[in-house]
């Protein structure tokens, strides 16, 4: 959670290396911001070593009294890096437990907004790390990495020593990889290795500022005359040009620079950008703009000025990603593996052609999606692309060209070929992702020209705390009532069992009938397309599984024999660009269909959210349909960035920190809290099912589900509105109001308070959690959509 005052100017103090002076610097500046009558307050949040040597007692030294404020948050004895020293306190049994990464950033934001309540003035604070930018943290984190939820403005300071080009540069390149702002590089004017001289150079040319200073004297034995010395020191520091005071103003500007940024981002936003699914005519002032700051885990740091200029309040404030920022976030916004495989592979490769070539990047994730990933046991080939709907393109390229082929369809008659889905679907953007959805949709242009016939499902949901199963129109006559009680989820999701069912036989009557009038009348189809188990921008409906496997069954003629075999009638294609990759909780939805399709298409959590990326898989024998000796019988289509290398080797540690997840703690506590108490639930979800059974019976809302990540609300709604209907949105703007944020147990970053981010599909709210979004944090937002319920 960045902190960002107008009162209260902030710089971290990190060092290239031990021993570089850090200590020194935050004095001096200090004592220069002190000098022009402003307030200073120093903070070390750990500090190891006797209290004689402590890095606060020495500014508080050197500083004129009355003028700092210095904290030390954690006090260690042993003079060695923090997680040693934590160590140490534990075997020594005078520590009961290491303060988490959590603890340690939590402190100091309470300190942070602590001093911008007191301050009764323009402040400055200073945050001073230990050791270098990758030295551990209590818990044994890298400090780059722990402090980055706060995202506070950075002072380097550079090694003089021999060798500190390489670990200035080093430190400087790590700092950049995370994002951090650097608003200068200090160092000590050390005149035999002379580094500030080329590194002056060096970060001139990417515009940042360095400055130096004279190093200070060497320690006397004697105290007294240590101090003396040093106190001079000090004091020619402030009586000469040393360029400290230079730096004072360099940093205020900084500060001053980037609010004035922010707050002229909303007016330079309507002036230049055309939003995707908005309608600019009901966002047209600047405060419907959200501006995003930075992100980290599952938060947006958000510019958001109070209205009372009175009031100390940090202009930056914690929103909570509630749709995983569309669908795509899985392990949290600048988690810094990705961040390094994206560099580790730009380095390496840039981006490279790809056709008849290969790098390693993708050949991992291709042969990791075949053999041991969704496409394990019914897949041999991936086709990469550029993201969801351009593979869904590929995908049904695939799907009608081996149709046409081994059913020798005349070239005249192919383009005439429709595709079978489902009502209210979405395939993507693009015209031929769009033209296999029906007209019903809102997701079309002029040249949409819907190719197919798409039958309306049953749906699940869960409605005055028990499961039911929603039948439409046609399959009411058919069975005789709307609505078909479930005993669990888990049930509903047991397809194998429901199979022998009386409702099965009904499903399978109704789409037989539906398929012989369409054959009847002349319709040809090549495909069908489904989103497996929920039907994402069509309003995120939850489809009765048990029709779209006997939808499977009957397109293809037969019975799921549990295993793959040759296609037949038409191949199958899955969409699972939203709700693939543990999404809902499961790698693929075919193993709980209990049968495969022929092609499926991955994206969105592929490259775990950082890049756009899309995965098509095919089967052997659809592959076998482009083999030939005729170039122009191939699969003649791709893009410029297929098989990006920066984007697969992101997917392929996104795949990596998945799998971490799937045998961690609150994966397997999540999943133990959805079973019936005799064996784990095939399906399960990281909201709690207390929670979704107690809003289901509240008077406005008609169903409530989920499933792994995702959470639905179906508003009850007087209009038929669909998709522009304003009810859910209305409903939940609560969610956005700075004013009415609430403390949930320190749930957000820093301890503090949230608004959340959120998008709705008319009276449909939906939420979304990353793949390993804390507990905690969704007790919160529990909590929050309760109560906004409960109130309406």
């Amino acid at each position: 959670m960045s902190l960002l005052f107008k009162n209260l100017r902030i710089h971290q103090i990190l060092g290239s290396n031990t021993n570089v002076g850090k200590t020194i610097f935050a004095t001096a500046l200090a004592r220069a911001s002190a000098a022009r009558n402003t307030p200073v307050y120093y903070l070390k949040p750990v500090s190891t070593g006797g209290l004689e040597d402590a890095d606060h007692g020495h500014v508080m030294r050197y500083v004129e009294s009355g003028t700092v404020h210095a904290d030390c948050l954690f006090q260690y004895d042993e003079p060695v890096s923090p997680h040693l020293a934590a160590k140490l306190k534990i075997a020594n049994k005078t520590l009961d437990q290491i303060p988490s990464d959590h603890t340690i950033v939590d402190s100091i934001a309470g300190c942070i907004r602590k001093y911008a309540e007191t301050s009764q003035r323009y402040s400055h604070v200073y945050l001073e790390t230990a050791g270098g930018v990758h030295s551990p943290t209590l818990s044994g984190t890298s400090q780059a990495d722990c402090y980055r939820p706060l995202f506070l403005p950075t002072i380097l300071i550079g090694d003089s020593n021999l060798g500190g080009i390489s670990s200035t540069i080093s430190s400087y390149e790590s700092l950049l990889l995370r994002g951090y702002i650097i608003d200068a590089i200090l160092l000590f004017r050390e005149d035999y290795y002379r580094n500030w001289e080329y590194l002056d150079q060096y970060f001139a040319e990417k515009g940042i500022h360095v400055s130096t200073i004279d190093p200070p004297p060497p320690r006397l034995s004697d105290p007294a005359a240590d101090h003396q010395s040093t106190q001079n020191y000090y004091n020619n520091l402030n009586a000469a040009d040393t360029g400290i005071t230079g730096v004072i103003d360099h940093l205020n500007g900084c500060h001053d620079k980037r609010i004035e940024e922010l707050a002229s981002m909303p007016k330079r936003t309507l002036d230049t950008i055309w939003w995707p699914f908005v309608q600019h005519g009901l966002a047209k002032t600047e405060k419907d703009v959200t501006v995003i700051d930075s992100a980290h885990s599952d938060f947006f740091s958000v510019y958001q000025p109070t209205e009372k200029a009175d009031q100390p309040s940090s202009l930056l404030i914690p929103e909570f990603d509630g749709s995983a920022s569309w669908w795509t976030q899985t392990v949290g916004h600048a988690h810094p593996s990705l961040t390094l495989a994206a560099a580790r592979a730009s380095g390496r490769y840039g981006h490279v052609m790809f056709p008849q070539a290969v790098h390693l990047p993708a050949l991992n994730l291709a042969e990791r999606l075949v053999r041991n990933g969704p496409g394990k046991g019914w897949a041999s080939r991936a086709f990469f692309s550029d993201n969801g709907s351009t593979g869904i393109e590929v995908a049904l390229k695939m799907a009608l060209r081996a149709y046409a082929t081994r059913n020798n369809v005349k070239d005249t008659d192919a383009k005439h070929l429709g595709v079978i889905g489902l009502a209210g679907s979405y395939h993507g953007d693009t015209i031929g992702a769009m033209n296999a959805c029906g007209d019903e949709g809102v997701y079309s242009c002029e040249w949409h020209d819907a190719k197919g016939f798409w039958f309306d499902p049953p749906t699940v949901g869960i409605s005055d705390g028990k499961p039911r199963i929603t039948l439409t129109p046609a399959l009411r006559n058919l069975v005789g009532e709307s609505s078909t009680p479930a005993p669990s989820l888990s049930w509903i999701y047991d397809i194998e069992a429901r199979l022998q069912t009386p409702l099965a036989a009904k499903y399978s009557s109704y789409i037989q009938k539906a398929l012989g009038q369409l054959e009847r009348e002349g319709h040809k189809f090549g495909a069908l397309i489904l989103e497996p188990l929920v039907m994402g921008a069509g309003g995120m409906v939850f489809v009765d599984p048990l029709f779209q496997r006997i939808l499977v069954d009957v397109i293809r003629g037969q019975p799921a024999s549990g295993k793959y075999a040759n296609w037949s009638g038409l191949p199958v294609i899955f969409d699972e660009v939203f709700v693939g990759l543990y999404r809902l909780g499961m790698e693929s939805a075919a193993p709980l269909l209990g049968v495969y399709p022929d092609i499926s298409v991955y994206a969105k959590i592929l490259t775990g959210g950082l890049l756009p990326l899309a995965a098509t898989l095919a089967s052997e024998p659809i592959f076998q349909a482009f083999w030939s000796d005729n170039k122009g019988a191939a699969l003649l289509h791709g893009h410029s960035y297929t098989a990006h290398a920066v984007g697969c080797e992101v997917a392929n540690e996104a795949s990596k920190l998945i799998d971490t997840l799937k045998t961690g703690e609150e994966w397997k506590n999540a999943q133990e809290s959805w079973s019936d108490g005799e064996s784990r639930s095939n399906v399960w979800s990281l909201w709690e099912p207390g929670f979704i059974h107690e809003i289901s019976k509240l008077k406005n809302v008609d169903e409530a589900m989920t499933l792994g990540t995702l959470l639905v609300i179906r508003l009850k709604s007087g209009s038929d509105l669909g998709y522009i209907s304003m009810a859910a949105l209305s409903m939940f703007a609560r969610l956005k109001d700075r004013q009415d944020m609430c403390n949930f147990d320190s749930a957000a970053p820093g301890g503090a308070s949230f608004t959340t981010h959120y998008r709705t599909l008319g009276n449909v709210a939906y939420f979304m959690t990353s793949l390993n979004t804390r507990p905690s944090l969704i007790r919160a937002m529990e909590k929050k959509i309760r109560d906004i319920l409960k109130e309406a």
